[in-house]
């Protein structure tokens, strides 16, 4: 069974950085690709980047350009690089499986880790 481990989150100002990183463990065989999705107080989970075994990433569009998602395969790590942090940005941000994230965010039985809390001050 797969687990994650998120890390890295923190108290940051506007404008700050931060680097989450995601160790994921048990059988992964069956996942490709890996992603990162993040829960606002109040709001859906939603999904903020993916990326492919090959390296290939795709980006929401409020995070694109600002963030950069990446992994190490022999680690069985993902990292989520945050720059010009915003207010917005606040969330608690999991890892998961990124190969369907439709059905990671809406299947009930689907693991999600602790998460860590990223809270951005203005």
């Amino acid at each position: 069974q797969v687990r994650m481990v998120e890390s890295g989150g923190g108290l940051v100002q506007a404008g700050g950085s931060l680097r989450l990183s995601c160790e994921v463990s048990g059988n992964i065989g069956s996942i490709n690709a890996m992603g990162w999705y993040r829960q606002a107080p109040g709001k859906q989970r939603e999904l903020v980047a993916t990326i492919s075994s090959g390296g290939s990433a795709n980006y929401g569009a409020s995070v694109k350009g600002r963030f950069t998602i990446s992994r190490d395969n022999a680690k069985k790590t993902v990292y989520l690089q945050m720059f010009s942090l915003k207010p917005e940005d606040t969330a608690v941000y999991y890892c998961n499986d990124g190969d369907f994230p439709e059905l990671v965010l809406t299947d009930d039985l689907i693991y999600w880790g602790q998460g860590t809390q990223v809270t951005v001050s203005s």
